[in-house]
Formats: structure tokens, sequence, C-alpha cells
């Protein structure tokens, strides 16, 4: 496959730029694969939408305060893992000014890993701010919008922000499962190779209890929340162990073990997360789903509506 056939062109005024009042309130475009057809929905009515019996996976990891602001050269470090020792991986910018040894606030730079990799030492906890992504402009007045309500393992440098849209009480009306992954540099990366079987994938550390892998194996039908969940649950099902990293790249002919429903955010174009979608729902259609997304003025992102593939 080629990066150029995961292009398209979006109306910046598409990206959404905040989150809607209601976590909920967003619209939801349901895709059923058997037909062909196409609902367009808003979110509460997704237990209505699901096929019965299904239970619903989410990941329940928290968003770090991972971005730290640094001056001289003016820049940032986006902290990605905890190595150990007061150790983690990061992102540091601008690379080209940085050095080994040099100390940026709470920052020392140690070792530069390329793509703008470091490994650095942080003195003290993680005590930086939300780190939005760059198409986000406006400043998030509430930090707690780019948290799941369910978030409850820390260590992610980026939302599952398909799960943005719950509320309690809509987990309430949902048979429910947690599994966890760290959402990393792999999440959010651009493709960096022409071929986009040629991308390197350098693993997120998820986590899944023997009992909710039971129950999730034992299941009727599944749905991803996400692709974050996604890629743990195909992992573990693939005879993954329970916890450890995960590398998986799921590409258009990829054979889906365990999922059956995916919901999932409008992702960027060139992206692994596109290739992913375009995997579970087909290629064309995909392009057909974004399509109509653009025309129907859905928002798109993080902060976005969703759609639902059944």
């Amino acid at each position: 496959m080629n990066a150029s056939e995961l292009d398209f062109a979006l109306p910046r005024e598409l990206i959404a730029q905040r989150p809607t009042d209601r976590r909920d309130g967003s619209r939801l475009l349901v895709y059923m694969r058997a037909s062909g057809g196409v609902a367009h929905r808003a979110f509460p009515d997704l237990p209505a939408a699901l096929p019965p019996g299904t239970l619903t996976v989410v990941n329940d990891t928290r968003v770090l305060p991972a971005r730290i602001a640094i001056d001289a050269p003016r820049g940032e470090v986006l902290l990605l893992e905890p190595l150990g020792g007061g150790e983690w991986e990061g992102l540091a910018r601008p690379t080209r000014r940085l050095r080994p040894g040099g100390r940026y606030g709470p920052v020392e730079l140690l070792e530069h890993l390329g793509e703008g990799r470091w490994r650095l030492r942080l003195n003290g906890t993680p005590a930086g701010a939300v780190p939005l992504p760059p198409y986000i402009t406006e400043p998030l007045s509430d930090p707690e919008r780019y948290q799941t309500v369910y978030a409850r393992t820390e260590g992610s440098a980026a939302a599952p922000t398909a799960g943005l849209h719950f509320t309690e009480e809509l987990l309430g009306r949902l048979e429910l499962e947690r599994v966890t992954l760290h959402v990393g540099l792999d999440t959010f990366r651009p493709l960096s190779e022409e071929s986009v079987e040629a991308h390197r994938l350098h693993g997120e550390r998820y986590e899944v209890s023997s009992e909710a892998w039971e129950r999730i194996r034992a299941a009727r039908s599944v749905l991803a929340v996400g692709t974050t969940t996604l890629r743990v649950l195909e992992t573990v099902a693939a005879g993954g162990a329970l916890s450890g990293r995960t590398e998986l790249f799921v590409l258009p002919g990829f054979a889906f073990r365990r999922v059956d429903c995916l919901l999932t955010n409008f992702h960027l174009p060139r992206s692994t997360l596109l290739a992913l979608v375009m995997a579970f729902a087909g290629v064309e259609e995909t392009r057909w789903l974004y399509r109509l997304a653009i025309e129907e003025r859905y928002r798109f992102y993080s902060f976005g509506d969703a759609m639902l593939i059944l």
C-alpha cells in the first residue's frame, strides 16, 4: 500500500478545536458492512445501534501531564514512556539545537535515539501541560475533557479519543469491559515511508486481566472502543501474552480474530490509524465514508464526531 492511498482533502473548518458542551453531544455515523447501509445518529443512540449481546471494551489508560515547555532554545519535551530509574523516552524539539547532557528545566537529555526521540532523565514526576495534538490551536479550559470518564491507569502521551464521547450514564447502558494500552509514539506518529508496509512501529505497553480476557473471548459480539483497544484485543487473540508490548500493525488484508464492531473518530490522512480503519471497513468503503462525512459536515479528529462500523 502506498502512503498516497491514505490521502484525503479536509476543509480546515471541520477540524474540531474544542469538545462539545456535553461529552455525548457528538454525532455518530453508523456504517453496516453487511448491507453497505449508513445511518446518521446522535452518540447517545450507540447502545441501541449495537447487535444484541455486544460486549463493549474500552481502553482505561489515563493521559499524563506530559508536555513540558523548555527555554533556551524555546521548545518542548513530550514524555512518551517511563524507562525506569527516573529515565523516560520522549520527543524533544527543536532536536537540532539540543545536545546530550543538556539540562532544560526539569529535563536532562541523555541520548538522542533518532526521529526526535530522546532518552532523558526527569527531575520529579510529570507536571507539564495536557499534550493536545498540534492541530488543536485553542486552549482547553478543562483538562479533564482530554481524559475519558473511565481513565484509571496513568501512562499515556495522548488520549484514546474514541472514548471521549462517553458519559457515566451512557456507560451504564452497556455491557462493559476494560483493557489498558498506554498510547505512545506509534499511535500518533505519521507514516515515515512511501510504502506503508515499510513503516516501523516501536511498540506500546498493554495489559489485560485474565478475568477480562475470559469474558471478552466468550462474548457473542465485541465492540472495540478505538483503534488502541482493537490492537490490544487482536494482539491477544493472535496468541499474544496478556501483558507486554504490541507492535501489531493492522493493514488492509488483516484477518480479525475477535473484534466484531469498531467505534472510532475520524483520523488524519497518511496515518496508521486510517489504514487500520480501511482494514476493518474496506479501503474503498472507508474513502467513501470519509467523503460522506465531509459532505455531511462531521467534525474530525480528537474532539470530533464518531463512526460506528458494524
